[in-house]
């Protein structure tokens, strides 16, 4: 959620970032709503002050300004609502260096890493590769749970727990604290995160209306809460999380596309990196968010590049997004000829204090101030999409794959045999 003084003091500002953003916000309509708020909360104030002055000293006066403030609190509380409601629709404004566009085709390239890989025969997608070593099972997902839904099956299943592993290693190193978190997050705490704002937002999420609950889309939307109306000490930060969970999409907006396989699925295994940090750190923080996850990839040596996201392409609470996509060297490729092409497999973003006003979560600075803290969240591994990855890069030519050098002290094998 916005500052409502910084909307106050920034309008045109908080008009353009708006349109940035692609949403429609009524900015005017909220300056109005704030005024008539501070028009009745003086009304009320003064009627409390004039009360409090009175004291015993004139009990029949005190009761009859009580009264009037019972009388004008519901009105109050009515305007009060109708400037949150309008409010949960601004999203979070971009950074001045955020690249501005309508979609995905103003995303900039940052940078590439990472040798393609060259084959001598022709590379097959996970889909065939998953097939022919029996290790990935879409047919038998489809007949138990419905279309977007696989096994895991053998060597496929040892290495989804050989990278939680060694994923869970290098985040320790780092300083993560390792958590595995509730799969269900109650309907105030997904708002509050800001992932239900819209139709679409609430189009891809499951929800169990007796229950008042969402299943996660990834574990930021668990972890985020976690520290809902506490405070921190400003030298507990940054605090960092690394969490493993099941995660659930609908997928509603991507109806045709990748239907086969395992790379765009309902349910889903991922490990999320989360941190807490100061104002003054959280450019920082991202920075330091987006160098771990390339270590990741870099120690995997699997060719990929990283993308800054346009301002039509990044999440509403989002201030700034880094993607990392991975080659993918059994796919299709973008120009239609031949094989390979970068698929997203990681994301960094700064939400700022956009997540931590809704859910209250502060710090107490060095002048013993409360201030807002800045949330950020990152892909680790998106197991199903890093063991594509995997097997479309380490394919061999008798049919194998090669088990990356850093996941073999953690699988009982070097590679998975034809």
């Amino acid at each position: 959620m916005l500052d409502i003084k910084f909307i106050r003091e920034n309008p045109e500002k908080v008009k353009v970032g708006c349109k940035k953003k692609n949403a429609v916000c009524d900015v005017d309509g909220v300056l109005a709503l704030d005024e008539k708020r501070k028009e009745a909360m003086t009304k009320i104030e003064t009627l409390r002050s004039e009360q409090n002055k009175l004291g015993k000293a004139d009990i029949e006066k005190a009761k009859e300004l009580k009264n009037q403030i019972k009388e004008l609190y519901p009105a109050f509380k009515d305007i009060d609502e109708r400037l949150n409601v309008l409010l949960l629709q601004f999203p979070n404004m971009p950074f001045d260096e955020v690249p501005v566009g309508k979609d995905e085709s103003a995303n900039v390239l940052l940078r590439k890493v990472g040798e393609i890989p060259q084959f001598d025969f022709e590379p097959k997608d996970h889909i065939e590769i998953g097939e022919q070593l029996d290790i990935i099972d879409v047919e038998r997902g489809g007949k138990v749970a419905g279309s977007r839904f696989g096994y895991l099956k053998g060597p496929a299943a040892l290495m989804e727990f050989a990278l939680v592993n060694f994923i869970m290693k290098r985040g320790v190193e780092a300083g993560f604290t390792p958590i595995v978190p509730p799969v269900f997050v109650k309907k105030e705490m997904m708002s509050a995160m800001g992932y239900i704002d819209t139709s679409q937002d609430l189009a891809e999420r499951y929800f169990f209306e007796k229950e008042n609950l969402f299943l996660v889309g990834t574990a930021e939307q668990s972890v985020g809460p976690m520290h809902a109306n506490e405070v921190f000490a400003e030298s507990d930060l940054p605090r960092r999380y690394i969490a493993f969970s099941t995660c659930f999409r609908e997928e509603a907006g991507s109806y045709g596309k990748d239907t086969k396989g395992i790379l765009r699925v309902h349910q889903f295994d991922k490990v999320e990196l989360f941190s807490y940090t100061t104002p003054e750190k959280s450019k920082e923080e991202h920075r330091f968010l987006i160098d771990f996850e390339e270590q990741l990839w870099r120690a995997l040596r699997i060719p990929y590049r990283v993308m800054q996201l346009s301002t039509g392409d990044m999440s509403r609470p989002s201030a700034s997004t880094v993607d990392i996509e991975a080659w993918l060297a059994g796919q299709p490729a973008e120009e239609g000829k031949g094989k390979g092409r970068y698929r997203e497999v990681s994301s960094a973003s700064n939400v700022t204090d956009f997540q931590a006003r809704r859910l209250n979560i502060r710090f107490r600075n060095k002048e013993n101030k409360m201030e807002f803290v800045h949330m950020l969240n990152a892909t680790g591994f998106p197991i199903g999409r890093t063991i594509i990855a995997i097997l479309e890069n380490y394919q061999q030519k008798d049919g194998s794959v090669r088990i990356p050098e850093v996941l073999q002290e953690y699988m009982p094998m070097k590679k998975i045999p034809a």
